[in-house]
């Protein structure tokens, strides 16, 4: 697949109706804006013919920037030094292209290095949005959209999506978001309730990761695995069926038992030694965690962590309920105490020891004997409507990092799920045999 691109501009917000505000205005990022991320994430959206013209979409964006104006900003630091978002309304990109075929004859679009092509490069950009918009010969649209993590978790940025698909039918864009990033204040005095070294924060000098010294990222396949509604079903009643050793019976989340389904079968593809500890990272978003809750129309990250931990032996030995409890109750811990705990660590110690650095982290690419799993069930993606109805089709772009797993509801629209796990392709044939298996 060859794409052209006809132009590249930068948008800049649109008020109607009204002056525009102060250019020389900034919101300073909050604690959980700085552990965040610090890197620009892209998805792709399909959409079937007939589909709203370029101008449509432009003028659209445009209007929901007015509204979210965090995205047509700029990061940088006031006088202080501290971290901003400068409202400066300097724009977003936006690239036209296109492709001298039809989508059908590159269906299925599968996690490989073609997707880059559809959205904009995300190393080194200014711009807090990046937007591409790909035409095919048969009518078909391919919207490659990119934004930057420090701005926005994706609660809030499925937020503003939906937004701008109402701005592109002139509707009312409401609920508005809402933009006071200094709700998250330390408790007088202080109290350090959890560890959040190791947690959200490491030593710059912590140790690497040597598992990753002798592979290359060529030698990694992102593999897409789909789980249908009756598997599923299957797989949330064993989890939460009682076991051999005396478990409680629990209701486990069909996320819970499939993340624990994967970190199992995973873990034995990788053939992880038994007395090996692996971990896995799970965001847990904090508007309704926290008290009093955080309205959903919260723009901005309010997201933490969850770091379920076991022996290989204790994992792949114990049966699928021993792993589901233990992600239960991590993330079950990650509670309103753990929130404010995190609120005054952060800004009582983290700002003051200049050896700590976040966490999270997009330059790996590998985190064996780990996993990731960004969880995208519950954003409303698929509301996404320019004018020509809902995508058909939405997914990650390409993130070739071993053990970084994408969840996200499949366009079939049932219930069932798409995983994509990015895993070494010496470990892609085992993973393959098991991946359905309850046993």
């Amino acid at each position: 697949m060859k794409v052209k691109i006809e132009s590249t501009r930068i948008i800049k917000p649109i008020y109607e109706g009204m002056f525009p505000p102060s250019t020389s205005q900034f919101i300073p990022l909050s604690v959980f804006d700085r552990v965040t991320y610090n890197t620009h994430i892209a998805v792709i959206y399909a959409y079937r013919p007939p589909t709203p013209t370029n101008a449509i979409i432009e003028l659209g964006l445009q209007k929901a920037l007015s509204e979210y104006r965090e995205w047509a900003g700029r990061l940088g630091e006031d006088e202080k030094g501290d971290p901003v978002i400068f409202l400066n309304d300097k724009g977003v990109k936006l690239v036209e292209a296109s492709v001298d075929c039809m989508l059908d004859q590159l269906l299925p679009l599968k996690p490989s290095p073609v997707l880059l092509s559809l959205h904009p490069s995300l190393k080194d950009v200014e711009e807090h949005v990046q937007v591409q918009l790909t035409r095919f010969t048969c009518g078909s649209l391919v919207i490659g959209f990119t934004a930057h993590h420090s701005v926005a978790d994706g609660h809030s940025t499925s937020n503003f999506l939906v937004s701008w698909g109402k701005a592109c039918r002139g509707l009312d864009m409401s609920p508005f978001p809402l933009h006071d990033r200094t709700i998250f204040k330390p408790r007088k005095p202080p109290i350090f309730e959890f560890e959040h070294i190791g947690a959200e924060f490491k030593n710059k000098n912590a140790c690497p990761n040597h598992y990753a010294d002798n592979f290359s990222d060529d030698s990694i396949i992102v593999h897409k695995v789909h789980f249908t509604m009756d598997f599923l079903s299957n797989l949330k009643a064993r989890a939460s069926s009682l076991s051999n050793n005396g478990l409680q019976n629990k209701p486990y989340s069909t996320f819970e038992s499939l993340v624990a389904h994967l970190w199992r079968a995973i873990t034995k593809a990788r053939g992880l030694g038994g007395y090996k500890t692996t971990h896995v990272r799970i965001s847990v978003n904090g508007r309704m965690r926290m008290s009093p809750k955080v309205p959903n129309e919260y723009f901005g990250n309010l997201v933490l962590w969850a770091f379920p931990t076991a022996k290989v032996k204790d994992l792949l030995r114990e049966p699928l309920p021993y792993a589901a409890k233990i992600i239960h109750e991590a993330i079950a811990k990650v509670n309103d105490n753990y929130f404010k705990s995190f609120i005054d660590f952060a800004t009582h110690k983290a700002e003051k020891e200049e050896d700590l650095v976040p966490t999270a982290e997009m330059n790996k690419s590998v985190l064996y004997p780990n996993l990731e799993v960004d969880s995208w069930l519950r954003f409303p993606f698929y509301d996404l409507d320019f004018g020509g109805g809902s995508p058909y089709l939405f997914m990650p772009s390409y993130f070739p990092t071993e053990g970084m797993i994408f969840l996200l509801p499949s366009f079939i629209g049932d219930g069932s799920i798409d995983a994509f796990i990015p895993l070494f392709q010496e470990n892609l044939a085992t993973l393959k045999e098991i991946v359905y298996s309850l046993d």
